[in-house]
């Protein structure tokens, strides 16, 4: 049986073969051996793609597309598994018939993960189907899409290999493909932006937060990733499942008093607990608010989130209103006072507003190993492992025990808020960060956190809550879009 390794450098120099795309799409096979560097298990082939058309809703109306499509590039030389260490690339020939010219367009690297779970575009016909991509495509930019390993890959033998911090590795092994093929791959692999939603969204802000870190480098090693940088330029994320070692407490801090969705309250001894130890955290970031607010701490952050996020996210969703709808709305929520563009209401009754909370508590390193989140620090044949010394000495009941030796790396690596806390040079300076004020999965106190550290570093941070949105919402596509062409100085 072949090794791994032989077999990417055999796939390396392998021509395309005809497809036919399940979309209805135009598409046309080219390809052959010539762009393959042999000596290079990693060389980009540019010649080895096919042809895809396909339409395009924008807010301009609907756009054909041309495109040429690279699909399952293993970007790693010692790939533990390639149906998820691999990417797709798609790069924009002609929009409505005209050419497009791509080679120094911008690079959306949109992640699929979610829930912490494996991600693999090796079966893709073609670029996904999420509005980030197309939209992006559809303005000309290039698009990867790359797959990673997940919490719940199990080998033959039992043994985790998914696990932390397998994902964001294998992401930074991809960003590091693009970088080390500059001038093969088509678009400025000096201007990668990344995206992901949900735990994908965390890993974007892991990505952002943390490019060049040598913490990574003996993973890095391990799978045979490029000698080459994986900083981005921009990170987009959505509702990131982030700061993991301290969710329980922000969750409790934001969603403590909320039912659950039976109108059970949770354990309220196990929620003011978690809730008081947040207070520490926040007051260890040493977060200053904007526009002259001083210092944030747990005393103070509810009126912090109101005033710079909660109530522009209301302002801007009943000033978009007709005037009808707008009367409607604020007749359905009178604790909302509406005067002269204005929405002011207080954190209470914004709670109140939003209702049930969508987890019990603890939220995330569950007592009972159950929280998608104790599997991802599971590891060889232990699926789940407890993560917070909270967690660990309430479900075992020793007031002593210590994590496993393995974890406190494990924890930092995934953790974007750490690598802001160490100032790390690598981290991008261009932000476009969303949630929805609705969205339980996790605390809005995650994205108030991370946009607030990384404007105290002077990033530029465009951030928004979206007004009654859920977990995943993405209201304004066209807004990103536009953005990224703003920060990379791209005129399309």
């Amino acid at each position: 049986m072949l090794k791994r390794r032989q077999m990417v450098r055999m796939l390396a120099g392998t021509a395309a073969v005809p497809v036919v795309m399940a979309d209805g799409g135009d598409v046309w096979a080219r390809g052959s051996a010539k762009g393959a560097t042999v000596s290079d298990p990693l060389a980009f082939d540019p010649e080895k793609y096919t042809t895809v058309t396909t339409t395009i809703t924008t807010d301009d109306g609907d756009k054909a597309v041309t495109y040429r499509f690279y699909k399952a590039i293993t970007y790693v030389a010692n790939p533990v598994d390639v149906a998820y260490q691999s990417l797709n690339v798609s790069v924009p020939m002609a929009i409505d018939g005209t050419s497009v010219d791509a080679s120094h367009a911008p690079i959306l690297f949109s992640n699929q993960v979610g829930g912490y779970m494996p991600s693999s575009t090796a079966n893709a016909a073609g670029i996904g189907s999420g509005i980030n991509p197309r939209l992006a495509l559809a303005a000309g930019y290039v698009v990867a899409e790359p797959g990673a390993r997940g919490r719940t890959l199990v080998d033959a033998d039992g043994v985790y290999y998914g696990t932390a911090p397998a994902a964001i590795v294998d992401l930074k092994a991809a960003v590091r493909y693009l970088r080390h093929n500059k001038g093969r791959v088509p678009g400025d692999t000096d201007r990668i932006v990344a995206t992901g939603i949900s735990a994908g969204g965390a890993l974007t802000a892991l990505l952002g937060t943390s490019g060049d870190s040598p913490r990574y480098d003996s993973y890095l090693a391990e799978l045979g990733a490029a000698d080459a940088s994986d900083a981005v330029f921009a990170a987009v994320p959505y509702c990131p499942i982030a700061d993991l070692d301290h969710a329980d407490m922000a969750y409790e801090w934001n969603w403590g008093a909320n039912p659950l969705s039976t109108g059970e309250q949770v354990d309220q001894t196990v929620s003011k607990e978690l809730r008081a130890q947040f207070t520490d955290y926040q007051a260890s970031l040493k977060l200053h608010g904007k526009n002259g607010f001083g210092r944030i701490t747990a005393r103070n952050l509810d009126t912090y989130m109101v005033e710079t996020f909660l109530q522009p996210s209301a302002e801007k969703y009943l000033t978009d209103l007709s005037d009808a709808d707008r009367a409607a709305y604020l007749s359905a929520n009178p604790w909302i006072t509406w005067s002269g563009g204005k929405a002011t209401f207080t954190w209470m009754d914004f709670l109140t507003h939003v209702g049930a909370r969508r987890k019990n508590t603890p939220a995330f390193d569950a007592f009972d190993l159950s929280a998608f989140e104790n599997n991802e620090f599971g590891i060889g044949t232990t699926a789940a492992r407890h993560f917070t010394l909270y967690s660990l000495r309430k479900a075992t009941g020793d007031a002593s025990a210590r994590l496993d030796a393995d974890l406190p790396e494990k924890i930092d690596l995934m953790n974007p808020m750490y690598f802001l806390g160490l100032r790390n040079p690598g981290r991008a300076r261009h932000w476009f960060v969303r949630t929805g004020t609705k969205d339980s999965d996790t605390s809005l106190t995650v994205v108030g956190n991370l946009a607030t550290s990384l404007e105290n570093l002077g990033a530029d941070v465009n951030v928004a809550l979206y007004w009654d949105g859920p977990h995943g919402a993405n209201y304004d596509a066209p807004d990103l879009i536009a953005w990224i062409g703003k920060v990379t100085g791209c005129t399309k």
